[in-house]
């Protein structure tokens, strides 16, 4: 899962979900919506989301997209990166169990114990480079989802059962 937020609030510092996507272990995407905020939007962030006013004009109200989200994923392993911003824009909570976050799994992490940006992780493990420009939710899924498993098989992100 990758979300695509936008800047809303007086100096548009808040993040509010501008679009969502949904790939399969095979890098295809099995949803992909815009997403019309709930408030004003101060800030596009164009050159990092690839949002656009024109991509909202006939976007899917937030509730709407919550419920699909909320219904594809049940059951399923969730598998991102900061994840917690993706469900948190969406007003939605996975369980811990079912989800594979590269931000959170320590050995990723930097010498200090910090989450490592998804570009660098890309790069460095998978020989992949993604968020030169603006950001594409669909390609950015892509180009690291088929390589994904081997981040797992190398044991980088044990699956663990659940």
């Amino acid at each position: 899962m990758d979300c695509e937020m936008v800047g809303v609030g007086s100096d548009g510092s808040r993040n509010a979900l501008a679009r969502v996507t949904l790939v399969n272990a095979w890098g295809n995407a099995i949803y992909d919506e815009y997403v019309r905020p709930l408030e004003v939007v101060s800030d596009f962030r164009s050159n990092i989301s690839g949002v656009r006013a024109h991509h909202l004009n006939k976007a899917k109200d937030l509730w709407s997209v919550q419920k699909e989200v909320s219904e594809l994923i049940k059951g399923r392993i969730l598998v991102g990166h900061a994840l917690q911003n993706d469900l948190k824009v969406l007003f939605l909570s996975h369980p811990k169990k079912d989800i594979r976050d590269t931000s959170a799994y320590k050995p990723l992490r930097s010498k200090e114990g910090r989450p490592r940006a998804l570009r660098h992780l890309a790069a460095e493990i998978l020989g992949v480079k993604i968020q030169q420009k603006e950001h594409c939710s669909i390609f950015k899924k892509k180009s690291i989802c088929n390589n994904h498993f081997d981040l797992f098989k190398m044991n980088l992100l044990p699956i663990i059962s659940g």
